[in-house]
């Protein structure tokens, strides 16, 4: 039988590995098949260990091999893919970032403005009134409060809120806001990792006309904890910057009580990465209140600055 891989970003996050095998279980069960295969792009993080351990799901394997067809979630611009491969076989994209796509035929392309990609697959499986059983609604709510910020993100539109409630119902989870302090707390604990592990827990590349801008963002309920180790983040992002040939590597280190976060930068155009975030930078770093969203409020003040 033929297969076909749903993969999400490098650097896969929760919404990413959610996406992958509800959509890939989507498929199988509209289309009567077991052709459809979650895969992942890389190693997964802890927040997402623990949620599918919670609720009974393996992880998925691993795709290296480049040759196969794939179907891409939670992302669509080349930078992010697992592979860079120009020739690589898509078959259909599914997300909810800006668009920044090609390819060479004609492909079912999905894109629409929530707060969370699984928000979209929950639609469908309600359109194709296909069930949703309560392990599963438990891993899919996981990941719409985990990517709207437990609702707190301005991505967060009136119908996640409305698929959370709906979610929340059918996994038996009658505190939606504890659970997701409960799962930020176990995403935010960086006692363990070292400095490049922290950058990269959910980092992504982004292209503009200036150049290549490397974006990280760590969600924490106790920004202390991550601002003492200041110094040895932003060393580590000088290095990455330099090894990786980037404009700017941004780390947003987001403090989703205090609703606000601790930007710290290394880049060859300050003035340009000052512009777009509209502060001034003091030793590489700002305090940004109301900075929560990469994807709707970062990305696109890079672009108006770095795209002219």
């Amino acid at each position: 039988m033929e297969k076909i891989y749903v993969i999400g970003h490098k650097s896969p996050d929760l919404d990413s590995v959610v996406a992958a095998i509800t959509y890939a279980d989507f498929k199988n069960k509209k289309e009567n098949t077991e052709k459809y295969i979650p895969a992942v792009a890389g190693e997964i993080n802890q927040v997402t260990e623990f949620v599918l351990e919670k609720y009974g799901f393996a992880k998925p394997e691993i795709l290296t091999d480049d040759t196969v067809k794939v179907i891409l979630v939670d992302h669509n611009e080349i930078s992010q893919r697992f592979s860079d491969v120009e020739d690589l076989e898509i078959e259909e994209v599914l997300d909810h970032h800006k668009l920044n796509f090609s390819y060479g035929s004609p492909i079912p392309i999905l894109v629409k403005a929530w707060g969370s990609t699984t928000s979209i697959i929950y639609k469908k499986y309600q359109e194709n009134n296909i069930e949703i059983n309560e392990k599963l609604a438990g891993l899919m709510l996981s990941a719409v409060l985990d990517d709207t910020v437990i609702t707190k993100s301005p991505t967060c539109t009136e119908t996640d809120k409305e698929i959370i409630a709906e979610l929340s119902e059918i996994a038996g989870i009658k505190d939606w806001q504890a659970y997701g302090i409960e799962m930020f707390k176990v995403k935010s604990s960086i006692v363990s990792l070292d400095a490049e592990e922290i950058i990269k827990l959910d980092f992504k590349d982004f292209e503009f006309k200036s150049g290549i801008i490397g974006a990280g963002q760590v969600e924490t309920v106790d920004l202390a904890e991550v601002e003492s180790r200041q110094g040895d983040l932003i060393a580590k992002m000088e290095e990455i910057k330099s090894s990786g040939g980037y404009h700017s590597v941004i780390l947003m280190i987001t403090d989703i009580l205090k609703e606000g976060s601790l930007v710290l930068v290394v880049t060859d155009e300050l003035e340009k990465i000052e512009q777009a975030l509209d502060a001034k930078l003091d030793d590489n770093k700002v305090y940004i209140e109301g900075l929560l969203s990469r994807k709707k409020q970062l990305t696109p003040n890079l672009t108006k600055v770095l795209d002219k």
